[in-house]
C-alpha cells in the first residue's frame, strides 16, 4: 500500500540523491535556493514526477537542463500541495532523470517558526521532529530566535514518506553557523569560519554530505549562535561525537552528556551492528522544541529540559542513538507502522539499560513507561482506533492525531512478550518471568542482529518484520510453536486500556518510592499535618526517576486532601523543582481532584510554569509536559487554561500548538 500521507508518485519515480543549495535570509525569514533531484524511473511510460510541498513559491524548474512547466495543486490541509512536473516522453524502467527546482519558503509558513528575542535565547531556529507528515528541517538563527517545524515539503521538495530514502549534499550560505543532519565538509566544526569572516555579519558557505540513504524526515538543518565541544574519542572507534548549543548552555550540556554518550553508542554497537553514520553529534535546542529528542542522522536534537545537572535524564540519549539502527537504519514504510521505529527503539534502549546497569534498571524503565502508556490508552478511549499498535490511516488523515506513548510502550511490551514466550517454552519450569534469568537475552539478541542486518537501509511494514521473524526461526519447531501461541491480532490491532498480556517486572528499585506513596495515602485521615512524621529526608537517596515513580504511584490512589498536597509541595519542594519530569507528576497529583482548593491554586502555578511566567521566561514546549498540564488545568478551570494558552500560543511549536488547541476544544 502506498503511503496514505503522501501525494507523491514514489512508486513510479523516486529521488535517490538530492543536491541542495540554499541561502538563509534572516531579515526576510525565508530560505531561498534549489533542490536538484537525481531521479530513477521505476515503471514504464511514466510521464510526470509528483513532489510533496507546503507553502513554497516555485520559481522555475529544469528537467535534464531544459526549462519545463509545472503545476502546483491546491493545498490539502494535511498533505500540503502536490507539485506535478512533466517528464520527457518514452521513459522506461531504470531511466535516470535530473530535475532542478528553484524555490523559496514563505515567511508565514506554518512549518517554519522564527523565535523572538524575548523568548530567552540567542538561538533562533526552526526544527522538525516529527516522523509523520512534517518534515525535519530545523532553521535557527541568533536573535530574533526561531523554532518552528520546517517540514521537508516546506523546504526540500521530497516525497514526504519514509518509504523513500535518499543521500544528499548541501551547500548553505549563512551569516550564522549552520548544522545539518550530515557530515560537515567545511568549515571545520571546532574551528573558526574560513578566511577570518565574522559570525553574524559575513556570509559563509557551509557544506555537508550525507552518504548514507535516509528517509526525508531525517533531513534537518539548524542555524544560529551555536558552539561545539567534542567528547573524548574512544580508543578504536572511527566515529566522533560532541555537543552543539548556545554558548550559555555549553558547559552544562557538555557535563550532562559527555560522560555517557560515547559509552552508550559503543555498547549498542557491540550488541547490534556497527554504527554507520560516522558522526554522532547532539544539539540542545530552545525550550519550545516539542519533543524530548529527535534522531536526525548525525545530529540528534534534544530538549533543554534534559539539563538537570544530575544526569538522571540522559537515558533520552540512549533512546535517540538507538534510533540509528531502529528507524534511521530499519525504517517504517509509513505512519501505520510507526511502532516499528519506536517500539523497537524503546525495547532496545531498555536492553541497553540492562547491560549498562542491571536487569532491575531495565524493569524500572518499563514501570515508568507503563504509567505513560496507561494514560495514553485512557486518553484515546473515545478514539479506540488510536489505541492500536498498527493503525490503518485513511488517505489524508493526520497521523499527528495518533501521536502518543502507545507505539513506544505497547510496542516495547510486545517485543518483551515475544522474548518471554520463547524462553517460557525453553524454561517452563521457571516461575519467575523467564527473560529475567541469566542468559535469557541470548535467545533473542542474535535474532535482533539478523533483523537489523537484513533490513538496514530499507523501509518495511509490520508484515515484513513478522515474516522475517518466522523465517529466522523456521528450523526451530519449538520457537515456531512459541510464535504461534502469540495473539498477534490482539497485540497489533487490539483496542482498550489493557495490554493483551500482563507482564511482570522487578520492582526492587521502586520499593522505597511505593512505600512512601503508601505512607502518604495512609495519612489522608490525619487532619493536622503538624502531627505527621514526614520530613525532607524522605527523599534522601532517591534519584529523580524514583521520585517520579513515587508521584505516579500516588496517582493510583484516590486524590489526596488539599492540606496534604500543600504540605507535600512545601516539604519536598515539588512545586519549585527545576526537574521538569518531577514537576509534571506533581501537578498531576495536585490537579487530580479538580474541585479541590489545592487544584485551584496549583492550576494557576502550573499554567504559569508551562507558559514561562514562573520567573524563568521559558515555556515548557515539550509536548510531554505542556499537553498534559494544559489538559489538567482545563479540567480545573477551562477559562484559565484557554486564557493562558492563548496568551503564549505563538511561542509553542506549530505541532504542539495545534494539538493543544484540540486538547482545549478550541478547534
Amino acid at each position: 500500500m502506498s503511503d496514505p500521507t503522501s501525494q507523491s508518485n514514489y512508486d513510479n519515480v523516486v529521488s535517490e540523491h538530492v543536491e541542495f543549495e540554499w541561502s538563509l535570509d534572516f531579515g526576510r525569514r525565508i530560505i531561498k535556493g534549489s533542490a536538484t533531484h537525481h531521479l530513477t524511473v521505476k515503471a514504464e511510460n511514466v510521464n510526470e514526477v509528483i513532489f510533496d510541498t507546503n507553502d513554497l513559491t516555485i520559481e522555475s524548474i529544469l528537467t535534464d537542463g531544459k526549462q519545463t512547466s509545472f503545476d502546483l495543486k491546491p493545498k490539502h490541509e494535511v498533505m500540503g500541495s502536490a507539485l506535478h512536473v512533466p517528464l520527457p516522453p518514452g521513459l522506461t524502467n531504470g531511466t535516470k532523470v535530473r530535475v532542478q527546482i528553484q524555490y523559496q519558503t514563505s515567511p508565514s509558513s506554518t512549518a517554519l517558526q522564527w523565535l523572538e528575542k524575548e523568548e530567552g535565547s540567542s538561538l533562533i531556529c526552526s526544527a522538525n521532529a516529527n516522523q509523520f507528515i512534517h518534515g525535519p528541517l530545523l532553521l535557527c538563527k541568533a536573535s530574533p530566535r526561531s523554532l518552528r517545524n520546517l517540514s521537508q515539503h516546506d523546504i526540500s521538495l521530497l516525497s514526504d514518506t519514509p518509504s523513500v530514502k535518499i543521500t544528499y549534499t548541501a551547500s548553505v550560505k549563512s551569516t550564522l553557523p549552520v548544522l545539518l543532519s550530515a557530515i560537515r565538509i567545511s568549515p571545520a566544526a571546532n574551528g573558526p569560519p574560513h578566511n577570518g569572516k565574522v559570525i553574524g555579519r559575513d556570509e559563509v558557505v557551509y557544506t555537508y554530505n550525507q552518504p548514507v540513504p535516509v528517509p526525508s524526515y531525517l533531513l534537518a538543518i539548524a542555524a544560529g549562535n551555536i558552539h561545539f565541544r567534542p567528547f573524548p574519542q574512544l580508543p578504536g572507534k572511527t566515529w566522533t561525537s560532541g555537543i552543539w548549543t548556545e554558548p550559555e548552555l555549553l558547559d552544562a550540556a557538555f557535563w550532562e552528556f559527555s560522560e555517557d554518550t560515547a559509552k552508550f553508542l559503543a555498547k549498542e554497537e557491540s550488541i547490534v551492528t556497527p554504527y554507520r553514520f560516522g558522526v554522532y553529534d547532539m544539539l540542545v535546542l530552545p525550550p519550545s522544541f516539542p519533543y524530548g529528542g529527535m534522531e536526525n542522522a548525525c545530529l540528534t536534537f534534544l530538549t533543554p529540559t534534559l539539563l538537570t545537572g544530575d544526569r538522571t535524564l540522559v537515558d533520552v540519549v540512549v533512546h535517540e542513538l538507538t534510533h540509528s539502527w531502529f528507524g534511521n537504519g530499519v525504517t517504517h514504510a509509513n505512519a501505520s507502522h510507526f511502532w516499528l521505529n519506536e517500539g523497537w527503539t524503546t525495547y532496545m534502549e531498555r536492553v541497553l539499560q540492562q547491560f549498562l546497569h542491571s536487569p532491575a534498571h531495565r524493569d524500572f524503565s518499563y514501570l515508568i513507561g507503563n504509567e505513560a502508556l496507561k494514560d495514553a490508552l485512557k486518553e484515546y478511549e473515545d478514539r479506540p482506533k488510536y489505541q492500536r499498535l498498527q493503525i490503518s490511516f485513511e488517505k489524508g488523515e493526520d497521523p499527528d492525531d495518533a501521536y502518543s506513548s502507545i507505539p513506544y510502550e505497547k510496542g516495547a511490551n510486545f517485543l518483551l512478550h515475544i522474548g518471554n514466550v520463547f524462553l517460557s517454552r525453553l524454561h517452563s519450569q521457571l516461575t519467575a518471568p523467564p527473560e529475567r534469568t541469566l542468559g535469557g537475552l541470548d535467545v533473542f539478541l542474535p535474532y535482533v542482529k539478523d533483523y537489523v542486518s537484513t533490513f538496514n537501509g530499507k523501509s518495511i511494514r509490520t508484515e515484513d518484520w513478522k515474516e522475517h521473524l518466522y523465517g529466522y526461526f523456521r528450523s526451530q519447531p519449538d520457537k515456531i510453536k512459541a510464535l504461534d501461541s502469540i495473539d498477534w491480532n490482539a497485540w497489533l490491532f487490539g483496542e482498550g486500556t489493557q495490554l493483551p498480556v500482563t507482564l511482570e517486572f522487578d520492582t526492587s528499585l521502586a520499593t522505597r518510592a511505593y512505600a512512601l506513596a503508601k505512607r502518604w495515602d495512609d495519612a489522608r485521615s490525619t487532619s493536622d499535618t503538624s502531627r505527621l512524621d514526614f520530613s525532607q529526608n524522605d527523599l534522601d537517596g532517591l534519584n529523580g526517576n524514583q521520585i517520579v515513580v513515587f508521584l505516579e504511584k500516588l496517582l493510583s490512589y484516590p486524590p489526596l486532601p488539599s492540606d496534604l498536597v500543600f504540605h507535600m509541595a512545601t516539604l519536598y519542594g515539588l512545586s519549585t523543582t527545576p526537574n521538569a519530569e518531577i514537576r509534571l507528576r506533581f501537578y498531576g497529583v495536585a490537579l487530580q481532584d479538580p474541585a479541590s482548593p489545592a487544584a485551584k491554586e496549583f492550576a494557576v502555578q502550573a499554567a504559569n510554569w508551562v507558559i514561562g511566567e514562573d520567573g524563568t521566561g521559558l515555556i515548557k514546549g515539550r509536548m510531554k509536559f505542556c499537553r498534559p498540564v494544559f489538559r489538567g488545568i482545563y479540567q480545573v478551570d477551562k477559562d484559565l487554561a484557554t486564557q493562558k494558552f492563548l496568551k503564549a500560543k505563538m511561542s509553542f511549536h506549530p505541532i504542539a500548538r495545534r494539538l493543544i488547541e484540540k486538547d482545549l476544544k478550541l478547534v
